[in-house]
C-alpha cells in the first residue's frame, strides 16, 4: 500500500488546513461554553465540500475515494479544536449522507443529496435504544406499511444532531419474526408529524455536538423513502459504521497530530532544575509513546481506507483502526495533562477538553468491546 499521496490529494489536504484555519479555528472558544455552533460555519463546510466529500459529484459531492475521505477530515480535525463541530460534520456524512447515496434510490438521492452536501441541511442517524444499543437486532422501534406509506412508532436514544438536524436516517423493525434481518432504514424530515425531538443531553465533552432523543409517533413516512429494499437496514447501517469508524476517526487522528506538536513545543521551551524537561526521559519517552500511538493507528486507519476502496473485506482492519484511535486519543491525552503539569489541568492550553472530547470514543461507533468481538469473530475465536 502507497501512502504517498498524489499532487491533487495533498492540495486538498493543504486546501483543508487553510479553510479551517481561516474559518473554523476561532469556532471553539465561545461555542464550546454555550453548547452550539454558528449554522453559517456549517454552510462553509458545505461550500468547500467538506460535508460530501464521498458523494459523488452529480449530487454535489466531491467525488473522493475513502482514503482520501480520511486524509480530508485527518486535515479538518488539525486545525478546528472545536471537536464537537468535527463531530457533528463527520457523522452527518458517514452516518446520514453515505447510507442514502450508497443505497438510496435515485428519487431518493436527488430529492436530499444536493441540500445535504451543500450544508442547507444537517443530518442525523437514529439508531440506537434504551434498550437496543449495541444489539440492534431487538429494535422496539417498529416500522408498519399501509398502502404507500410507512407509519412509525418509537423512540431513539442518543441521535447525535438531532436538536438541529433537518433529516434522520432512521432503522425501524418491519418484520418482528426475522430479527436482524427484519430491519429496514428511511429517511424522515425533521418537519413530518410525529417527529418530536427531545432536549439535548448535557454530555462531558463533544459540546456544541448536540444529542438528544427522538420519538416518532405514528409518524408516516412515504414508502419511496425507504432506503434500499425492506429487511436490508442491518447491513445499511453496517457499511455506515464502516465509514464513521475510519473516516470519522481520522479527525482524531488531527486532533492527536495538533496535541503532539503542542506537548512538543511545551516540554522544549518549559524549564525545570535549569534545563527543558523534554531533556528528562520521564517526559521524552512519553512524548515518545504519543508519537508512536498517534503513527500506528495512522496507518491502520489508511489501510482500513485502502482496503474499502478497493471493495475487499474491512471489517477487521476497520475495527483494529477504530480500536487504536480511540485507546490511543484518551491515553495520549493523558500523557499530554501529565506533561504540562498544572496547566494542563487548566482549559487555557485545551489538553483538557481534549480528554473530554475523546472519552466518548471508546463508546461511540460501537464500543471498544464490540470492536474486540467483530475482530475475535473473523479470528475464529
Amino acid at each position: 500500500m502507497n501512502f504517498n499521496w498524489n499532487p491533487k490529494q495533498q492540495e486538498l489536504y493543504e486546501h483543508t488546513l487553510k479553510f479551517a484555519e481561516r474559518n473554523l479555528k476561532k469556532l471553539s472558544s465561545e461555542a464550546v461554553h454555550q453548547s452550539f455552533f454558528p449554522r453559517s460555519q456549517w454552510r462553509k463546510c458545505g461550500e468547500m465540500g467538506l460535508l460530501g466529500l464521498c458523494v459523488s459529484t452529480e449530487y454535489g459531492g466531491m467525488g473522493l475515494d475513502a482514503l482520501t475521505t480520511a486524509r480530508v477530515e485527518e486535515a479538518l480535525g488539525k486545525v478546528c479544536e472545536d471537536r464537537g463541530f468535527v463531530f457533528s460534520v463527520a457523522a452527518h456524512l458517514c452516518a446520514c449522507v453515505m447510507p442514502i447515496y450508497e443505497y438510496g434510490s435515485e428519487e431518493l438521492k436527488q430529492a436530499f443529496l444536493p441540500s445535504l452536501c451543500s450544508g442547507r441541511f444537517v443530518g442525523a442517524n437514529a439508531m440506537t435504544e434504551t434498550e437496543a444499543g449495541s444489539d440492534i437486532s431487538h429494535l422496539q422501534t417498529l416500522a408498519i406499511r399501509k398502502g404507500d406509506e410507512y407509519i412509525i412508532n418509537g423512540t431513539k436514544s442518543y441521535v447525535s444532531n438531532a436538536p438541529i438536524a433537518d433529516v434522520f436516517v432512521v432503522y425501524a423493525t418491519t418484520n418482528p419474526a426475522h430479527g436482524h434481518m427484519g430491519i429496514s432504514a428511511f429517511v424522515a424530515e425533521r418537519n413530518t408529524p410525529g417527529v418530536n425531538i427531545g432536549e439535548a443531553f448535557k454530555k462531558m465533552g463533544l459540546h456544541t455536538s448536540l444529542i438528544s432523543p427522538v420519538t416518532f409517533d405514528n409518524c408516516r413516512i412515504p414508502s419511496m423513502h425507504l432506503i434500499g429494499e425492506e429487511g436490508k437496514g442491518t447491513t445499511i447501517f453496517a457499511q455506515s459504521m464502516q465509514w464513521e469508524r475510519s473516516c470519522l476517526f481520522a479527525t482524531y487522528i488531527g486532533m492527536m497530530e495538533r496535541q503532539l506538536e503542542k506537548t512538543i513545543a511545551h516540554a522544549s521551551t518549559r524549564k525545570q532544575f535549569r534545563k527543558s524537561i523534554g531533556k528528562n526521559q520521564a517526559v521524552s519517552h512519553r512524548i515518545v509513546d504519543m508519537k508512536l500511538r498517534l503513527e500506528a493507528a495512522r496507518l491502520l486507519v489508511y489501510r482500513a481506507c485502502c482496503l474499502m476502496d478497493k471493495g475487499e473485506d474491512a471489517v477487521i482492519d476497520v475495527s483494529l483502526a477504530k480500536l487504536a484511535v480511540s485507546e490511543a486519543a484518551i491515553q495520549s491525552s493523558l500523557d499530554a495533562i501529565q506533561i504540562h503539569g498544572g496547566i494542563g489541568y487548566l482549559t487555557e492550553t485545551g489538553m483538557e477538553q481534549m480528554l473530554q472530547d475523546s472519552i466518548p470514543t471508546t463508546l461511540f461507533s460501537g464500543t471498544s468491546e464490540i470492536q474486540r468481538d467483530l475482530i475475535a469473530r473473523r479470528l475464529g475465536l
